[in-house]
């Protein structure tokens, strides 16, 4: 394969939460479409693959909050996460360049998960 489609998948669509319905929505049509892509892109030789980051301390996750709340918001995400800290933007980076680098040219309609294993737990908290 020559190319590759990387797409952004989140854990806030998959939740049940009723104010969250239309991501989750959403959510499922873009996953949904991933397999229609693989087929749609494989005689053009571009691979689709997604990437589902964690929460991920960024100047717009800390400005969700005012200042003085920010490392209690901070703290409290940090805390869900089974690795016990938030995500760095050079992280889901570094994920990224590996699902777009040919290390990953077999790798085909995957969800990498780059979040501390808060996937593999959110029905359990």
């Amino acid at each position: 394969m020559r190319s590759a489609f990387i797409h952004r998948e989140g854990r806030i669509g998959r939740d049940g939460d009723f104010l969250l319905r239309p991501l989750k929505a959403q959510w499922k049509r873009s996953t949904g479409q991933a397999g229609s892509w693989i087929l749609d892109l494989k005689d053009r030789k571009i691979r689709v693959n997604a990437i589902a980051p964690g929460p991920i301390r960024t100047p717009g996750l800390e400005g969700l909050v005012p200042a003085e709340h920010t490392e209690g918001l901070l703290g409290e995400l940090a805390s869900v996460v089974p690795m016990g800290h938030l995500g760095k933007p050079e992280e889901i980076a570094k994920a990224v360049l590996f699902l777009a680098s040919s290390d990953s040219s077999f790798v085909n309609g995957a969800e990498l998960f780059v979040d501390g294993g808060l996937a593999q737990i959110q029905d359990l908290i």
